[in-house]
């Protein structure tokens, strides 16, 4: 079996004047950016421009348009099923259980996923799952147009899409490193987050019309038909080529639990997969609880629901430039560290609002901040990760983050039958306070600034068991 081969170490504290000494072949790490494609210091251009770097790369810019398109169909059903269920059950619990239906699978597919990502040709992958969760997207419209109310068959069609989801996703995060160049790298990866949260800020604005105007169907039926775009978009690009070669063929499993075994070696990716489920669990569930606020706290429609998820989707668009268009001044476990404070604050400010209006200001704050933190983390990953292991490393992220949603779900909805869900999203504000609070004064390899860690320009990593 072949040595993993490890970054050097780093200073033991991140004040100190001399930077980190770079992985053998990358360039020297700076205040001023990441090291280069080609070695040594990068450019460090300012503001809004250096955050659409990626966008002068041909296939990243026609994927992000073919991905805006789907990401917002699929967030015109994303609001739909939640609000049906929670029409029909009147439960906060069921609104729980389609976090579960949506997000379980890939906690087990995953790993899968990643490790086809690293040895097939992802551009097929793909094309593959994505026909998978158009098909799933269309059934769940033929299910509802055929008269079907009952919630556990809705769960049923919602768990297939995240069936093909659990291989999809990880393909896709690794992807997104096959359209640009690494210099481009945190440009490519935060205006990815940016196309998925203006979907969430577009889709659930055109879903609350829909439904108010046109019904559940019509959100269905746009879901299903958005993922031709992003079909077509896959169909017109051309991958960058010179993917490292993986050595002897061996079995999956094993493949796969070479990642575990190079993360607990990488403590930058130790650091982000901690965040990620801090955040899955205290953080992501409000977005779901947008539903049982706009009914049972602020007693407004679909309209006003659309506007409560739309506010989240413009925080971070809102956010984003600034989160890329300065990462050469704003390092990424500063960013980490304080976004997560203003995440907690903010969602205690919603649980608390007194008002409507208050509440879609606390919720503009909300996806700011979860756009800086998992922006952030994602970026660090990409960065940190050596080439041959990044799909089975980026599966071992979303395994992780996805198997804290449905826990994070629950829990919250339990306690907001319980105890009402102002009470819930209150609680939840106060412990990722307190938990980023915790986070900061860490040290060691435990410390959040290891998210700033240099590139890893092993190609031997885990290409051998």
């Amino acid at each position: 079996m072949k040595q993993e081969r490890l970054p050097p170490s780093q200073p033991s504290e991140p004040s100190a004047p001399a930077p980190p000494s770079p992985a053998p072949g990358s360039g020297t790490p700076s205040p001023d950016g990441p090291p280069s494609a080609e070695g040594g210091r990068a450019d460090a251009p300012r503001g809004l421009r250096h955050s659409l770097r990626a966008f002068r790369h041909r296939d990243f810019t026609i994927f992000w348009g073919g991905a805006l398109v789907s990401s917002t169909g699929s967030w015109l059903s994303n609001l739909a099923v939640p609000y049906v269920l929670y029409q029909i059950t009147g439960s906060a619990f069921w609104v729980g259980l389609v976090s579960l239906a949506q997000f379980l699978p890939s906690v087990f597919l995953s790993p899968v996923g990643g490790t086809l990502a690293d040895r097939l040709s992802r551009k097929r992958i793909l094309l593959v799952t994505q026909s998978g969760m158009a098909v799933s997207a269309l059934l769940l419209w033929l299910g509802w147009t055929s008269g079907q109310r009952d919630p556990a068959v809705m769960l049923v069609l919602v768990s297939l899409g995240g069936v093909f989801a659990g291989f999809n996703m990880p393909t896709w995060q690794s992807f997104v490193s096959d359209l640009v160049p690494r210099r481009d790298l945190h440009s490519a990866v935060t205006l990815n987050s940016l196309q998925f949260n203006t979907a969430r800020s577009l889709g659930p604005a055109i879903a609350g019309l829909l439904l108010a105007v046109l019904g559940p169907s019509w959100t269905f039926l746009l879901n299903a038909v958005s993922f031709l775009f992003v079909l077509a978009a896959l169909a017109a690009i051309h991958p960058r080529a010179g993917r490292p070669q993986q050595a002897a063929p061996a079995s999956m499993t094993r493949r796969f639990l070479a990642a575990p075994r190079y993360i607990r070696r990488q403590p930058g990716l130790v650091m982000a997969l901690v965040v990620s489920v801090l955040v899955g669990v205290l953080g992501h569930p409000i977005f779901q609880f947008t539903v049982v606020f706009a009914g049972s706290v602020f007693a407004t429609g679909p309209v006003g629901l659309g506007l409560l998820n739309a506010a989240l989707g413009l925080g971070a668009v809102v956010a984003a430039p600034l989160v890329s268009g300065w990462h050469h001044k704003l390092r990424l476990g500063l960013v980490v560290r304080w976004g997560l404070v203003l995440y907690g604050l903010s969602m205690i400010a919603f649980g608390a609002a007194p008002g409507y209006a208050w509440g879609v200001a606390a919720l503009i704050v909300v996806g700011g901040s979860f756009l800086a933190v998992i922006s952030s983390v994602n970026t660090s990953i990409q960065v940190i990760v050596a080439d041959g292991m990044r799909g089975r490393v980026m599966a071992c992220r979303i395994m992780t983050y996805t198997a804290s949603l449905p826990v994070g779900g629950l829990l919250q909805g339990v306690v907001a039958d319980w105890a009402g869900p102002r009470w819930a999203v209150c609680g939840a504000g106060a412990l990722m306070a307190v938990a980023a609070v915790t986070l900061m004064r860490l040290r060691g390899r435990a410390r959040l600034d290891r998210l700033d860690d240099p590139h890893d320009d092993s190609h031997l990593v885990g290409t051998a068991t």
